[in-house]
């Protein structure tokens, strides 16, 4: 039996050429629309109209208000509560889950979830029996839903990504908090202080983006929520020690730290972290601790009339915005960091 080989070069009838403009689509749920608002400032374009609501009972309701049909659909909400608009984490679950299947159900091309806090990041596995693995749950919620991608800022743990089969593009603003310690120009001796062993890693990098030496605090948590430490190793003696984290929840760890390394003779205390969740009482314990500067992002928003006068927050819209429009592209992600992604 011979084998028949086509060697035609004229183009295939089998497919259909369609001249195809992509179109980007950025909307927002209500978690943070100010940061979506300063996304849609540096991509040049406007926020999609949208309307959500929270009815009497509790549910959540959303409904695109144009055609969303071919486009790429990108989704601003930080899986977080915001006391402006009146919804807690939870509700800003249910409404990115209800936007993403809408967009899906509405024939959106693609459907980016952009995430900047995800939240149950630190439910990522088992720490006692009968416990669920609450961040997996939630990246199979977003895939089940319909979302093609998710977009993220420095997950707790870099190992979240396997929870997903979809990709996810795993930001940081790791070198936009060490710029701004350059910017300082302190006159003191810096060193990066990790505020646990597991943040060793993270805290070595960011000595070495800031050029100081590195510390790390050991602690014990006899409850959740409840940091107590026990020592630190290195040097802080006369130093600016910078406390580094991936977030600052109640700031329990962070005031402790502090107070231990003022103890241990640093002469400043400074604290940056991406994630400013701030749940009570942590404002309360931040102006009341020896921190001398509490630096986050706004990926999580932050109250102005609650914001202590030694809090700086840095914008992360203009990082996400260039990877917004590289995931548009169909451009590298990674090359916004020089390749350098893997700070976990």
């Amino acid at each position: 039996m011979s084998s028949v080989i086509d060697t035609r070069t004229e183009p295939s009838r089998a497919s259909l050429p369609i001249d195809y403009n992509k179109r980007l689509m950025l909307f927002s749920g209500r978690a943070n629309p100010q940061l979506a608002v300063d996304i849609a400032d540096k991509l040049g374009v406007e926020l999609g109209p949208v309307t959500l609501r929270t009815f009497s009972n509790g549910e959540v309701y959303c409904r695109y208000k144009e055609s969303i049909r071919g486009a790429d659909v990108f989704i601003v909400q930080s899986t977080c509560g915001n006391a402006e608009t009146g919804v807690t984490a939870n509700d800003s679950l249910m409404e990115l889950l209800f936007m993403i299947d809408a967009a899906v159900g509405a024939s959106a091309h693609r459907v980016i979830a952009v995430t900047p806090w995800f939240g149950y990041s630190r439910q990522d596995k088992k720490s006692a029996p009968r416990e669920p693995i609450s961040a997996r749950l939630v990246a199979r919620m977003l895939e089940a839903a319909g979302a093609d991608r998710v977009l993220t800022m420095d997950l707790h743990a870099g190992q979240v990504q396997g929870f997903f089969q979809i990709p996810v593009d795993h930001m940081t603003a790791l070198p936009m908090l060490a710029q701004y310690f350059r910017d300082l120009r302190l006159p003191e001796e810096l060193v990066a202080v990790a505020p646990d062993t597991g943040r060793t890693r993270l805290a070595s990098k960011f000595a070495e983006m800031i050029g100081g030496d590195l510390a790390v605090l050991q602690k014990d948590r006899p409850a959740h929520n409840v940091a107590h430490i026990t020592n630190v190793i290195g040097d802080v003696d006369g130093k600016c020690a910078v406390m580094t984290d991936d977030m600052v929840d109640t700031a329990g760890t962070l005031v402790a730290g502090a107070q231990f390394l003022k103890e241990r003779g640093a002469k400043k205390v400074y604290a940056c972290a991406t994630h400013g969740i701030f749940s009570p009482p942590a404002i309360e314990r931040i102006e009341e601790s020896p921190l001398d500067s509490v630096i986050v992002t706004d990926t999580v928003p932050i109250d102005p009339l609650t914001k202590p006068d030694n809090m700086t927050v840095l914008t992360v819209a203009p990082l996400l915005a260039e990877t917004i429009t590289n995931v548009f592209a169909d451009d590298s992600v990674s090359a916004i960091f020089g390749g350098d992604t893997q700070l976990f």
